[in-house]
């Protein structure tokens, strides 16, 4: 099972638990200056950092819709080498 076949089982299986995580999320995307691209990158940063790939894939995809380019994405990963670690950073960009 992928990540969003898991996602769609977990949103069927707590409806209201996703309605407020969606909700606050919506809260945050509105409640400071940031556009939705700076927004993306900066979790696509957290996603790297946390190692987690899902995210890491997921926030790339924003950030390409929320119009970011490749070398953007690529320039904000890279430029957490020296505080996430080269491997954390290679394993992102990948």
């Amino acid at each position: 099972m992928d990540a969003d076949d898991e996602d769609q089982r977990l949103k069927q299986q707590y409806p209201e638990y996703f309605d407020a995580v969606e909700a606050l999320g919506a809260a945050v995307h509105h409640a400071g200056p940031l556009d939705e691209q700076v927004i993306q990158l900066v979790q696509l940063g957290a996603a790297a950092a946390t190692r987690s790939e899902g995210a890491v894939h997921s926030h790339v995809r924003r950030a390409l819709a929320a119009g970011a380019t490749p070398e953007q994405i690529h320039h904000s990963l890279i430029s957490l080498t020296s505080t996430i670690g080269f491997p954390t950073v290679v394993a992102a960009v990948s």
